[in-house]
């Protein structure tokens, strides 16, 4: 006869099961962080060819047309209408707040200092979250978290001089509604594919994207450089759409507090291709600001 333990043990299938779609939620997400980790030096790129309301109109118009095309040929059926308010969010959030925001700052500020903006996300994003989904992260997970947050903003407020300038205001905002949009997103890819909610979120964009990018190309100088159109290339499709839908799946699998986390990795990446796209600087506290990221990454991965 079998005890009540062994009875309600998990078999070593279901174990390996979960560990699984663990792991592959966890590579899903790193993906999307290596994504985003571009973001900042593309814009950068796309702002030498682009004014700032036309590099994010038509980012958005570009990336929507692609994921329109996917939808079609697919035969996605319409989302259902309750799910249309969350949409919304992801949308305002992702799709026009975040790189309205942050283009606007990147114009007079740094990428190394605009990486604070993803250094403060993940904890933005777990505190939203928390909030929104009723989850209750232990609070191992919470002094990880802060520990790596404030690791990342003390490395990237130091690199550019510890100086507050106007775009620190864009860049706040832009956290604040980024979190927001990844914390729907997140939710809303447990009952339909990742790649669908960012899909809609930028289909229901259009009616703004499209009108958007007519005047700003009209009214803002366009010089169609190779950095120019590579860096509109790269948000559009690399940020705007390829990186959510990875982002998204990953998120739910493993849960929007964990995968939220590993974006404490972001601001050195993005250090890292500054660096070698932009030609910016950093100091040495570089290895020892990622060695105190991936510390905490790890506690959170495993609280």
């Amino acid at each position: 006869m079998r005890t009540q333990s062994s009875a309600t043990a998990p078999s070593p299938i279901a174990v390996t099961t979960h560990r699984e779609r663990r792991g592959l939620g966890t590579g899903l997400a790193a993906l999307g962080v290596a994504a985003f980790s571009l973001t900042f030096p593309a814009t950068a790129w796309g702002l030498e060819g682009f004014g700032p309301w036309s590099l994010v109109a038509v980012r958005s118009v570009l990336a929507a047309l692609v994921a329109g095309g996917c939808l079609l040929f697919l035969r996605v059926p319409l989302p259902e209408r309750r799910h249309l308010p969350g949409l919304a969010v992801v949308a305002a959030g992702v799709v026009l707040g975040f790189p309205m925001l942050t283009t606007l700052a990147l114009q007079t500020s740094t990428t190394a200092h605009a990486a604070v903006v993803v250094g403060l996300l993940p904890l933005t994003t777990a505190v939203l979250s928390a909030l929104r989904t009723g989850s209750r992260p232990s609070r191992r997970f919470w002094l990880a978290a802060l520990a790596g947050a404030a690791a990342v903003v003390a490395f990237t407020v130091a690199q550019s001089g510890g100086a507050l300038t106007a775009a620190d205001g864009y860049l706040f905002a832009a956290l604040l509604v980024c979190a927001a949009g990844y914390t729907e997103g997140g939710r809303l890819a447990r009952v339909m594919p990742g790649w669908q909610v960012i899909g809609w979120a930028l289909v229901l964009c259009l009616p703004l994207s499209v009108p958007a990018a007519a005047v700003a190309l009209t009214s803002e100088p366009v010089r169609l450089t190779g950095h120019g159109i590579a860096g509109l290339l790269w948000v559009a499709l690399g940020s705007q759409f390829l990186g959510l839908v990875v982002w998204y799946r990953g998120m739910a699998t493993i849960g929007i507090p964990r995968a939220s986390q590993l974006q404490l990795a972001q601001p050195l990446l993005t250090l890292v291709w500054s660096a070698l796209l932009l030609g910016e600087h950093f100091t040495a506290a570089a290895p020892v600001t990622a060695v105190a990221v991936l510390v905490c990454i790890a506690v959170t991965q495993r609280s």
